[in-house]
């Protein structure tokens, strides 16, 4: 295997290496808390594919130590977790949390908690969800009710899981939970998740937070041809799904035509939102290709693109894809860290990758070690231009809800019967074992 003809290379002392999941993808116990977005949006037939729900998922609920126990024997330095707002409200939720966090620190394995991963209260969407610029308040309340409880114990943490895909999944293209279809009236809910943002490491620094960083998608924007229509439509979309959620956190101000657009005194929250982080996260997955819109609508990686949008989204040709029809382009992870690192300049604090994964069936997976592999590859080259990368978490420790594509697609490490919900660590967990040992 070219894995062990051509050894990876070592990464600096200290970097941490970490898997990833989320509150609502495992845990399961969906009646031992309130009700979130997602379980309201899965309850309605037709909005996931294979017509499950998360109402048990992976049990990690019932079953975290057991996985807890994955994770140590992995030995990654470092679990990024979320923690479900629904269920820190609901009575005795963030005891759940108090034992996990306190088996994580047991075991030796850093505590990393996402705070918001989606899955809104139901309470706070009937009063408008993130189209409300109340939400960010209130989420800064939560955010400080988790750290006065668990802060002497987590050390690293992070604010918002990908707002982007949020805003625009979620509420422009009716795709996830809550399931809205505003199309560009959805940006109010990309300003008041990023409020949020500025408010919640407000209140985690008023708890002695130190350590502090969001997680962003971003991947690099190809353009379908050099004609102007096409630069100009790749250029606009690289301002939705990049700049309009990197430019306000790092350089606290929007691209240009795009503040004017946002609710509020923008001018004010933007200071807010640009609070200085202690590092800044990056969920890689692939480039997008991307040129002028063809006037229908185009199915693609599971989403419907709407032919009224100023762009297409268009297949990568001649890459291998993913048992998903994702691209596999690791060198895109080597250009959009270098890009961000030239864009961005002194502005742009130390990088996590805070998830890079692939879904593929099969225990013996070997196209997913090919695929960490090289993108591990990648991640060196990024350091050796210059690019300052502090840790990489895969996504993901084990198999989960998909979201809206239910249990169709498995990105674990280790694999799950979800009938049974016995666990099996796969030829990639195995793999991922051996380089941490290499990398001691």
């Amino acid at each position: 295997m070219a894995t062990q003809e051509h050894p990876l290379p070592q990464f600096p002392a200290g970097f941490l290496w970490g898997v990833s999941t989320s509150a609502h993808q495992i845990e399961g116990a969906v009646d031992e808390r309130e009700q979130s977005v997602w379980d309201t949006f899965t309850a309605e037939p037709g909005r996931v594919k294979d017509g499950s729900t998360a109402a048990v998922a992976c049990d990690h609920y019932h079953r975290y130590r057991e996985d807890v126990a994955l994770l140590a024997g992995l030995g990654v330095d470092a679990y990024r977790f979320s923690i479900s707002w629904p269920r820190v409200r609901s009575e005795g939720g963030l005891d759940f949390y108090d034992r996990l966090v306190d088996e994580l620190v047991a075991a030796g394995v850093r505590p990393v908690p996402t705070l918001f991963h989606w899955d809104l209260p139901v309470a706070l969407h009937e009063k408008g969800g993130w189209l409300e610029r109340d939400t960010a308040s209130r989420f800064a309340e939560y955010v400080s009710l988790v750290a006065d409880r668990l802060g002497d114990r987590v050390k690293k943490w992070i604010t918002l899981n990908e707002p982007a895909e949020h805003t625009l999944f979620g509420h422009a293209l009716g795709a996830h939970a809550p399931g809205k279809k505003l199309m560009f009236d959805a940006l109010p809910v990309a300003h008041h998740q990023l409020l949020g943002h500025g408010l919640a490491v407000q209140a985690l620094r008023a708890s002695g937070a130190t350590d502090i960083g969001i997680a962003n998608s971003h991947g690099p924007t190809w353009p379908a041809s050099q004609e102007q229509p096409d630069l100009e439509a790749a250029d606009f979309y690289d301002l939705l799904l990049n700049r309009l959620f990197a430019d306000p956190v790092l350089l606290g101000e929007y691209p240009s035509g795009l503040g004017e657009l946002m609710p509020g005194d923008v001018a004010a929250d933007l200071k807010l939102i640009s609070e200085p982080l202690d590092f800044y996260g990056v969920n890689y997955y692939a480039p997008t290709r991307v040129g002028a819109p063809q006037g229908e609508d185009i199915e693609f990686g599971g989403l419907t693109i709407p032919a009224e949008l100023p762009f297409s989204v268009q297949e990568i040709e001649n890459v291998p894809v993913t048992d998903f029809g994702w691209p596999v382009v690791p060198e895109g992870l080597t250009e959009l860290l270098t890009a961000f690192h030239d864009r961005y300049g002194d502005r742009l604090p130390p990088v996590v990758i805070t998830e890079n994964g692939c879904s593929y069936e099969g225990v013996d997976d070997q196209a997913r070690i090919a695929y960490l592999d090289g993108h591990i590859r990648a991640l060196h080259q990024a350091v050796e231009a210059g690019v300052d990368v502090r840790g990489y978490f895969v996504w993901s420790l084990m198999d989960n809800f998909e979201w809206a594509e239910g249990y169709a697609r498995r990105f674990g490490l280790v694999h799950v019967d979800f009938e049974t919900l016995a666990r099996t660590p796969k030829a990639s967990y195995a793999w991922f074992q051996e380089l941490l040992r290499a990398q001691r």
